[in-house]
């Protein structure tokens, strides 16, 4: 694994503001008058390592937690989610639901420390952009939902993440289908006889072995962000492009702290990979179809990382509900959660009916 040494927080050189890391110019960068610090991130040497997923549930040493410098956290009474931000900043609301119940985080034992990380590549102004476009492609949504969900509030946050790798082998049997016709006759409805095509399966058993490896299988660990909404904005390039964690990375930007742990994430972890390792195994059945696949999986050289990645957030308030657009920070990719508009779903209806009346009303007097 790459030395890190634990820096302080830059201070603005003209202003002495706190400068902020800015992914685009590679450089801290003051928010207030745009000064660009001379100090930078250090160099690292080696690569991002994996982590012996075994030795790592039995215990994580005290010298893999912690982010090395300060950081304050506090918790959403509202979505749970843990926000972790430098210590001069103060959390009047919360970056993902916009509650301003927020308690502060007394910690028993400190989080497990990222291994590395994804840095923001799009810019704040281009994320605008492609949220109105988004906003705008949304059929059914109410018409003034671009005016109502504003993109001023767009936020950039890393959101916690777990990968896995694991080498799986597996064994199957199966009974393999193979479709075969016969000719059938039958009595129509004039009473005539008639010849025609039925297929038929012939069910043989099969069985192999397969040998697979999952590398970076992710598993998002936020409570801040639905599930559903981070797997729509996947992939990240955590196999290329991530980063050995420093925090001068994190300088200015809002962090989530897990809230699912290493325990939990493995098994979720393991569940997909049986998933996909018995799909894996039903598309190497023979024939055209199978039934009654058993699958026996063994799995070995089981790593893990934890990482941050980036994500750009919309929260908003429509009505009486709260709706969420996220931004994958590395590849523009865009998921969310939108109100629907009843009127214009209404109208569509209509408007389909109509045309169905339409073209069955020419086709009766065609005939």
């Amino acid at each position: 694994m790459a030395e890190i040494t634990a820096r302080p927080k830059e201070a603005c050189p003209a202003c002495g503001a706190a400068a902020e890391w800015n992914p685009a110019k590679q450089a801290l960068v003051c928010p207030f008058c745009n000064t660009v610090s001379p100090a930078q991130l250090p160099q690292q040497a080696g690569d991002v390592m994996e982590n012996d997923l075994a030795a790592a549930l039995r215990e994580v040493g005290d010298e893999k937690r912690g982010w090395q410098v300060e950081k304050t956290s506090v918790k959403c009474r509202s979505c749970q989610a843990i926000s972790v931000f430098d210590p001069n900043r103060v959390g009047q609301r919360c970056e993902f639901c916009g509650s301003a119940s927020l308690i502060p985080v007394e910690e028993i034992k400190a989080p497990i420390r990222p291994e590395s990380l994804l840095e923001f590549k799009l810019p704040e102004p281009e994320v605008r952009d492609r949220v109105r476009n988004w906003y705008g492609n949304r059929w059914f949504a109410p018409s003034a939902l671009k005016a109502k969900a504003l993109t001023d509030t767009v936020r950039g946050i890393y959101i916690p993440y777990w990968t896995f790798d694991a080498h799986v082998h597996a064994d199957w049997t199966a009974d393999s289908g193979y479709y075969y016709y016969e000719t059938e006759t039958y009595t129509d409805s004039d009473g005539k006889s008639q010849t025609r095509q039925v297929q038929r399966t012939r069910w043989v058993p099969a069985a192999g072995s397969l040998e697979h490896f999952f590398n970076d299988e992710l598993v998002p660990a936020s409570r801040g962000i639905e599930e559903k909404l981070l797997r729509k904005i996947e992939p990240f390039p955590t196999t290329t492009d991530l980063k050995p964690y420093d925090p001068g990375f994190l300088s200015g930007w809002v962090v989530e702290q897990y809230q699912i742990d290493l325990v939990a994430a493995a098994q979720n972890s393991r569940n997909i990979m049986e998933r996909k390792t018995r799909d894996l195994c039903g598309s190497e059945v023979p024939g055209d179809t199978h039934r009654n696949l058993n699958v026996i999986s063994t799995f070995s050289g089981q790593t893990f990382k934890h990482i941050l990645v980036p994500v750009w957030l919309v929260a908003y308030t429509y009505g009486a509900k709260n709706f969420q657009v996220v931004v994958n920070g590395y590849t523009g990719t865009i998921g969310g959660c939108y109100p629907l508009s009843w009127i214009k779903i209404t109208v569509a209806v209509l408007a389909a009916i109509l045309l169905l009346v339409i073209v069955a009303a020419i086709y009766t007097h065609s005939r």
